[in-house]
């Protein structure tokens, strides 16, 4: 009887795995990076790709810098409650008076949701989120602004980077959930328009904070 086509499939592969065959390109060194080092500094590179992206990019020398913008922000667009579950953030917004700092569950009232993060891809402008933060899943997705504190020692060059930095942190205990925010939500399914906050914050926001470990 002749083979059918699934059995001569699955004997191309019992064959493949029994006689593997040898790495073409031998010297290649697997473990660099495809993407040549970049020019500018981390910081720079990250603020041009977020921005590329549609993504609002505020740089802070230190703390007090940071609430003053955070205020001047808050107070142009009208937000007055910004949730925040990370407890670091909430000790330094009590600290400084902000006063626009809410730290309930009712997320519906929120204006915005502000989170830290695991890290700042600068290659791609992006913002590595996990289920571990105080944030939890939900405070970055479900409020319309999304507003990220971020500092300058948190800056890698590609996502390769973001994974190993998040191995290492955990120590193999990885978070249930990690996941990659580039700018806000947006989708063209329909018409081929491009609609921003479709499945998500229609607004993102990233305050870099000048870090002296870095």
């Amino acid at each position: 009887m002749e083979p059918t086509s699934k059995e001569r499939v699955l004997k191309k592969i019992r064959k493949a795995l029994i006689h593997s065959t040898t790495v073409p390109f031998p010297n290649i060194d697997q473990s660099a990076s495809v993407y040549p080092i970049p020019n500018d500094t981390l910081d720079i590179l990250f603020a041009e790709q977020f921005i590329k992206v549609q993504g609002n990019f505020i740089y802070c020398e230190n703390i007090a810098e940071f609430i003053q913008s955070i205020s001047s922000v808050a107070n142009e667009k009208g937000w007055n409650h910004l949730y925040c579950w990370d407890k670091p953030l909430q000790d330094l917004f009590q600290r400084s008076d902000f006063n626009k700092c809410r730290v309930g569950k009712t997320i519906d009232k929120a204006d915005a949701g502000v989170t830290l993060c695991e890290c700042l891809i600068a290659r791609t402008g992006g913002i590595l989120l996990s289920s571990k933060q105080g944030s939890g899943r939900s405070l970055s997705i479900y409020p319309p602004i999304h507003i990220v504190v971020a500092y300058t020692s948190q800056l890698v060059f590609d996502i390769k980077d973001a994974t190993q930095l998040v191995m290492q942190k955990y120590q193999g205990n990885m978070p249930s959930m990690i996941s990659i925010a580039t700018g806000p939500s947006r989708t063209a399914d329909i018409e081929k328009t491009l609609v921003l906050g479709a499945h998500g914050p229609k607004e993102v926001y990233v305050f870099l904070i000048d870090d002296p470990i870095r």
